[in-house]
């Protein structure tokens, strides 16, 4: 099914709501300016408002976290440990690596 999604509009093994939702992850996690009335139209077609309003708060949510972890320079899958160690000012342990993070 994965392999489906580059060319989700042509897939015979997606349903119509699955491109729908397809279409909509790529709106946002693209040029989220094309979510316009025409991409809300086809979502209501298979969606309520309330599933909308959902489907997108997840998509956003996983789109933000891929950024936020290009951007600290890791990968996802991959171990990151961070060291921990006691700073001695508040009696409490402390992330310390160096440059973003370290990994």
């Amino acid at each position: 099914m994965i392999a489906e999604l580059p060319r989700y509009r042509e897939s015979t093994l997606l349903s119509a709501r699955e491109k729908a939702a397809v279409r909509y992850a790529e709106v946002l996690a693209g040029d989220h300016r094309q979510a316009g009335e025409q991409l809300f139209a086809e979502l209501r077609e298979h969606f309520t408002e309330p599933e909308i309003v959902d489907l997108g708060w997840r998509i956003v949510t996983f789109v933000g976290y891929g950024r936020l972890i290009s951007a600290l320079g890791l990968e996802i899958g991959k171990a990151c440990p961070l060291p921990l160690h006691g700073d001695g000012s508040n009696g409490g342990a402390v992330h310390e690596a160096p440059g973003v993070l370290g990994c």
